[in-house]
């Protein structure tokens, strides 16, 4: 697995039928932006816009209803708060790889 940092730079409500949002993550200039579809709807989009977020960058395109996700938001379940996305605990380069 391919499992990178990347900051959210937009964030805007899916096409989905679940609740999720649509979030454009930079990974840097050897990456670029890529799409992610996630069920953090738990957080309101300005808390996730600017986050550095670990993602996993090459299982391939995901159809999630009308949108593509192309690479996914690792996260952790919490029956209070929902799904949290794992972050970084200080500021990393965009698109470094996590080891």
């Amino acid at each position: 697995l391919d499992i990178r940092v990347g900051t959210i730079t937009k964030v805007e409500e899916s096409k989905t039928r679940k609740p999720t949002w649509k979030m454009t993550i930079d990974f840097g200039e050897d990456i670029g932006e890529k799409i992610s579809c996630g069920a953090y709807k738990n957080y309101e989009a300005i808390t996730l816009l600017g986050q550095q977020v670990i993602c996993i960058i090459n299982l391939g395109k995901m159809k999630m209803g009308p949108e593509k996700s192309e690479v996914l938001v690792l996260g952790v379940s919490d029956k209070d708060y929902g799904t949290i996305p794992l972050t970084t605990a200080k500021p990393a380069i965009n698109g470094q790889p996590i080891f």
